[in-house]
């Protein structure tokens, strides 16, 4: 089974910060530790991965620090300060949600 594009849009920035959370990563890690936790369910693309990684950068919830390891150049980010009161604001509307949610479909679990 696969997950819409439209639920998963509106989820991604909170699991790049859960990620960013534990410790700091470039692009392809982030992708493929994202990967590995869902079990294969989430795999996201250059093309959605860096314009959510951009905008969080623009917003101040990560900062990014270009760094030099075996000759390969990578850009790192990190959750900034912001970033985690937002991923705590998140999680909570997140698990609000999927509580309400169970509850709608009769899977609410005592």
């Amino acid at each position: 089974m696969r997950i819409g594009k439209e639920l998963m849009k509106g989820s991604t920035a909170t699991l790049i910060l859960t990620l960013l959370a534990r410790r700091p990563m470039y692009g392809y890690e982030l992708s493929k530790e994202l990967e590995q936790d869902s079990g294969g369910l989430f795999a996201l693309k250059e093309g959605t991965l860096y314009p959510i990684l951009h905008q969080l950068e623009a917003d101040g919830s990560v900062e990014a620090e270009w760094s030099e390891e075996d000759g390969r150049k990578r850009k790192y980010y990190r959750v900034t300060a912001a970033g985690k009161r937002l991923l705590t604001e998140k999680t909570a509307e997140w698990r609000l949600f999927r509580s309400t949610v169970d509850r709608v479909l009769g899977e609410e679990t005592p």
